[in-house]
């Protein structure tokens, strides 16, 4: 792979190419890219989906809105890093694209959990079993086996890229037109979920089967093997996954604190852990600095907190520069992350047991999984039948329900589940419990 097809300014469904590298014009392309995805609502909507722990009470925690400006805030200091390092090696004609680097990862983080559906990976979980082991299994005979493998094994990854690019109804061709750039750089998994990994990660839908080949095509990725259809990612991508993979492991943490499930000392210790040698000693200086002014401890701790993320930033982007040979070439395994020093990658370790011995499976999480997982398994089964018997009386008052935009003209029925997954996973939290309330007949009005 080059950088400079990789770093393609042409926009998805745009048949002229954009010109790019204008000095004069107030933004760039991938800048541009950035500011679409802001003011769009499919990221407004991450306000009021969960990340972790319940949506905020009395504590304010970490939702999909916040985690995704995290991850694009260390997304643009990575790529930032890697564009310095790698600028004097480039040809000068494409050094002002190098120089973006930093907004295609941000772009790319900020982007990356828009396909999540409600309630996270419990959302998930309960799309996909409902067609593997409910009522949906009676659908399998009128799909492909590709498309019966997309519905169980529902994955947000392939949902990020239907989002960013099929034309849903009375919306224009292209989806949100972003650059091939920034597109590839969202794509962690390219393959299809025939291909998936065992943890059932894949990156498009058959639906999207031609955009994704389209965007292979046109930055250049690597074809790893052409008889599976299985691409090397950009090399971008494994910066907006390394960043997403430090603000998960950080960020939780501090949530933790706060919400009372680690002690002042057990944060500290958990933080300080990926220091070592004379970076150990001089955080614990800075701490001590801080702490004869300071006494609040969740200062204290986001102190701790912006410290160790910009020493595994630093370190992540070491890993990318050491490998960045097979990064190009499509050789490299694993992520960045675990590729960094040892004692790190084993402390990374740690903090990923403890997080889901004492996050994860905390009592307030685990409520929100199961809620999540009733309500979603409810709405796509009512939906759905909704959409596949729109003829009853009751079928016709709830798909007045759906907006026209997740609507289908199309009569297969995989098209069917595609558009009410569509509407299903683009909820909000909120919106998602309140409609299941009404389904049930909770909210009844009192006349």
């Amino acid at each position: 792979m080059n950088w400079k097809q990789l770093l393609s300014t042409r926009r998805y469904g745009k048949e002229v190419d954009s010109k790019e590298v204008d000095l004069e014009i107030i933004r760039t392309q991938f800048q541009r890219d950035y500011d679409r995805l802001i003011f769009s609502s499919a990221f407004r909507r991450l306000q009021n989906k969960t990340q972790v722990f319940p949506l905020p009470g009395s504590v304010f925690v970490h939702n999909r809105l916040t985690h995704s400006l995290e991850v694009a805030s260390i997304g643009r200091s990575l790529g930032n890093i890697v564009a310095r390092r790698i600028a004097p090696e480039v040809e000068p004609e494409i050094r002002p694209l190098i120089d973006e680097l930093g907004t295609i990862v941000s772009v790319a983080g900020l982007a990356h959990d828009l396909g999540n559906p409600p309630f996270g990976h419990s959302g998930e979980s309960a799309i996909s079993n409902f067609f593997e082991n409910g009522d949906g299994r009676s659908l399998q005979s009128e799909m492909t086996p590709a498309e019966w493998a997309d519905l169980t094994n529902f994955e947000g990854n392939a949902n990020l890229l239907r989002l960013l690019t099929h034309q849903f109804k009375g919306r224009r061709a292209g989806g949100m037109s972003l650059t091939y750039a920034c597109l590839a750089a969202m794509i962690k998994y390219p393959f299809a979920s025939t291909e998936r990994t065992k943890k059932g990660k894949y990156g498009f839908f058959q639906s999207e089967r031609d955009a994704f080949l389209s965007i292979a095509e046109e930055t250049g990725l690597a074809c790893l093997d052409s008889a599976r259809g299985i691409y090397a990612r950009s090399p971008l991508a494994y910066l907006m996954e390394a960043a997403d993979d430090i603000a998960y492991m950080i960020m939780d943490i501090e949530d933790a604190h706060k919400l009372g499930i680690l002690s002042f000392d057990e944060t500290r210790e958990r933080l300080s852990s990926f220091f070592d040698g004379e970076n150990l000693q001089k955080f614990r200086q800075k701490l001590d600095s801080v702490k004869g002014i300071v006494t609040d401890s969740n200062e204290l701790v986001a102190f701790l907190r912006a410290m160790s993320i910009n020493h595994l930033t630093t370190r992540t982007s070491e890993v990318f520069l050491e490998h960045r040979c097979e990064i190009m070439n499509g050789t490299f395994n694993g992520s960045l992350v675990k590729n960094l020093p040892e004692k790190i990658e084993t402390e990374y370790e740690e903090s990923s047991d403890m997080s889901v011995r004492k996050i994860y499976n905390n009592r307030s999480v685990v409520k929100v999984e199961i809620t999540g997982y009733n309500v979603l398994k409810t709405l796509v089964e009512e939906f759905l039948q909704a959409a596949l018997e729109p003829n009853t009386n009751y079928s016709r008052k709830l798909l007045q329900l759906i907006p026209e935009q997740y609507k289908t003209d199309n009569h297969s029925t995989y098209d069917k589940c595609r558009s009410i997954l569509d509407f299903v996973s683009g909820m909000t939290d909120l919106y998602a419990m309140d409609l299941y309330k009404l389904i049930r007949g909770d909210n009844m009005l009192v006349i």
